[in-house]
């Protein structure tokens, strides 16, 4: 028993728990809660819905589409070729509503700055400063006009906000605009590549051709022959009309040696035309060697070889001239059977509500993005205060 009471004496007592009291450092979160959440979702909220100017926005949707009539080695060959330039012209059009130069076309079509910049003085958040560069006016103009592009289809669909339904449709109609002149002037320049090249070649058969008949008419000017195979052939029936007076001349010749004597004059005679026949011969035999002349102190054989040079490059050139011609109608018809052309698939929409700014979404935005900031911060501190 005495063992038992010291036992239970050791035991110790406790007081019983006071209540728990609010100290600065509580106060300090609680107020800082309401200055850093409370106060600035107030504040933005009282911004949204009564300062904020209501947009409205215009839907539009289009794309490149590329037109290819079959041409007839299609036909019968049976093969097509299949080409992605739709995509590629999707791409640069993608590229080109987001760019400096249709924000430029489109500010002076309908003076955007004045537009997006009227509620500036109640709206500055929304709106854009009148006073802006065009830097400015692009990067505002890129979170006012959303695109959303399909690179595998080439689809390409725009979200066009503004502070009036009517300016909303005539900026998405502006924009519909400018990228069908662009996908023209693609059109055109694509066109315009096909036949420079068969265009170049062309005339340059046509420069050949004039020249070849140029050197062959200066050939025939300049000898007056204007076939030297003809005149060849000519002078050949000469030299057969003097082969056949030689020999008439020879056989009179034999006949009066045998019935005159030698001295009689009808021999002489008979002999000088015979000397004058083959000297005839001679020299228009001369005309077809080197040593002779035909016209203009050359002889046939020369001029033979520069007449079927002059022929030879005429007949080339004219072939080459008809192969460019054909390739030039080729490139003409491929060109005009191919078009590129901006096809709508949702024409710009006229809003009959404003649809931004979101306010509940914002709203519960800033406040979420608040709360974490301020938990994160006050986390931070009492761990910093617990390392103390």
């Amino acid at each position: 028993m005495p063992a038992a009471a010291e036992a239970k004496a050791a035991d110790p007592i406790y007081a019983p728990a006071r209540n728990a009291k609010p100290k600065r450092r509580h106060w300090a979160l609680l107020w800082s809660f309401v200055l850093c959440v409370i106060a600035p979702t107030l504040v933005s909220g009282y911004y949204l819905w009564t300062r904020a100017a209501d947009q409205y926005t215009s839907n539009l949707g289009f794309t490149v589409r590329r037109e290819e009539a079959p041409s007839a080695v299609d036909i019968l060959g049976g093969l097509t070729s299949l080409s992605s330039a739709a995509s590629s012209d999707s791409d640069i059009l993608f590229e080109f509503i987001q760019s400096q130069e249709l924000v430029e076309k489109v500010d002076a079509a309908l003076d955007l700055r004045s537009l997006y910049s009227r509620h500036h003085p109640i709206d500055p958040i929304f709106s854009l400063a009148p006073d802006s560069s065009i830097e400015e006016l692009v990067d505002y103009w890129q979170n006012m006009v959303l695109i959303s592009y399909a690179p595998g289809t080439g689809l390409i669909e725009l979200q066009v906000r503004a502070f009036s339904a009517d300016e909303a449709h005539a900026i998405a109609t502006m924009i519909f605009s400018q990228s069908s002149r662009m996908i023209n002037e693609l059109s055109a320049i694509a066109r315009e590549d096909a036949m420079r090249y068969a265009r170049e070649e062309l005339n340059t058969a046509v420069e050949q051709l004039k020249t070849a008949r140029q050197a062959l008419t200066a050939f025939r000017s300049r000898t007056q022959i204007v076939d030297p195979s003809a005149d060849i052939q000519l002078q050949m029936g000469l030299l057969n009309t003097l082969q056949q007076q030689l020999g008439t001349e020879l056989i009179d010749y034999d006949l009066l040696l045998t019935n005159v004597q030698e001295n009689d004059p009808r021999l002489q005679q008979s002999q000088q035309r015979i000397n004058a026949i083959r000297e005839r011969i001679r020299q228009e035999r001369e005309k077809f060697g080197g040593g002779g002349s035909a016209a203009g102190g050359e002889d046939y054989a020369t001029l033979v070889a520069e007449f079927e040079r002059l022929s030879v490059d005429r007949e080339f050139a004219e072939q080459k001239y008809t192969g460019a011609l054909q390739n030039y109608d080729i490139a003409q018809a491929e060109a005009q059977r191919q078009s590129r052309y901006l096809a709508a698939y949702l024409h710009p929409t006229r809003a009959q509500s404003p649809q931004y700014p979101r306010r509940p979404l914002l709203l519960g935005l800033t406040a979420l993005f608040l709360l974490i900031a301020w938990a994160t911060l006050a986390l931070i501190l009492y761990s910093l205060r617990d390392r103390r």
